[in-house]
């Protein structure tokens, strides 16, 4: 994987989760084995199994062994591996300035930047994506058509816990069903995993960005989606908690409408380098045209 942080320093890290996954795809019976994973129901069984008793013992060997600093969260004892996985950090750890005119970054996580086409399409490691299928919704789709799809994958290192990115008037959530591919980069080789995974979404309806969409995705073994106002006409303010997700990498997609947002620059170019951009919760993403 390559990544670039902020200060635009490079870094090519590869994990043995990153080589584990290669070799699955690239084998018959991996790609099997991943396949049955995927499914559900092999999700809820794995949940039961983080949400046991037993599962807290391994909390102090998955920290050290993924370089998770646990200064940054709560002082406690977790007694199981999923409330560990959905730890709350330390006030102040992710301190940002609210500003109405700045989209911030809603999650930890590693940033790509796509430019929507006119037929509402845009492409993930040459996989091609459509915004309809994404959203199930031809006519709400045409709304991003020429904007921006701004994709932050978190990996099992990030915090899990994610933010309103901007104040404004939420819709009801949308929940589509699915699979639960892993967000790994190395899938989209194989699977358009945006649109066959299990994904929430919402409308926040805000006074400078227009319409915008945020997306949260399910990924491999659990990736469970808890929403904390799945409600609509609910008015929400930037930095608000909105929800979490359980064990298993996953991803929030943005839609950002043509003209309505300015993407910061160093994010359109990694990505157009094929690499992602490194960010912390509360970072800005993009400002406002008005």
């Amino acid at each position: 994987m390559k990544y670039k942080d902020r200060q635009g320093h490079t870094y090519k890290v590869t994990t043995k989760q990153d080589r584990l996954l290669n070799d699955a795809y690239d084998s018959f019976i991996g790609r099997s084995v991943l396949e049955i994973a995927s499914l559900p129901i092999f999700s809820k069984l794995s949940r039961g199994v983080l949400n046991s008793r037993l599962s807290g013992g391994f909390v102090e060997q998955f920290a050290e062994s993924n370089g998770i600093d646990m200064f940054d969260y709560e002082d406690k004892q977790y007694s199981t591996f999923n409330e560990f996985f959905t730890r709350r950090i330390k006030p102040g750890r992710r301190y940002f300035e609210k500003d109405e005119h700045k989209i911030v970054s809603p999650s930890d996580g590693k940033v790509s930047a796509y430019e929507i086409t006119p037929s509402r399409t845009f492409v993930i490691k040459n996989s091609v994506y459509s915004v309809d299928s994404l959203l199930r919704d031809k006519k709400l789709a045409e709304k991003y058509a020429g904007g921006y799809a701004l994709v932050i994958r978190l990996s099992v290192d990030d915090y899990h816990r994610y933010i309103y990115p901007i104040s404004g008037l939420k819709s009801h959530d949308r929940e589509i069903k699915g699979f639960l591919n892993t967000v790994n980069p190395v899938a989209n080789r194989h699977v358009e995993v945006y649109k066959e995974n299990s994904r929430t979404y919402c409308m926040l309806r805000t006074e400078f960005f227009g319409d915008v969409i945020q997306m949260e995705v399910g990924a491999l073994m659990v990736g469970k989606i808890t929403n904390h106002h799945p409600w609509g006409n609910h008015r929400v303010r930037q930095g608000e908690e909105k929800g979490m997700f359980e064990f298993g990498g996953s991803t929030i997609v943005l839609l950002l409408e043509k003209g309505k947002a300015e993407v910061d620059a160093d994010l359109i170019q990694n990505t157009k380098e094929n690499c992602e951009t490194k960010v912390r919760q509360g970072e800005q993403l993009a400002v406002s045209k008005v």
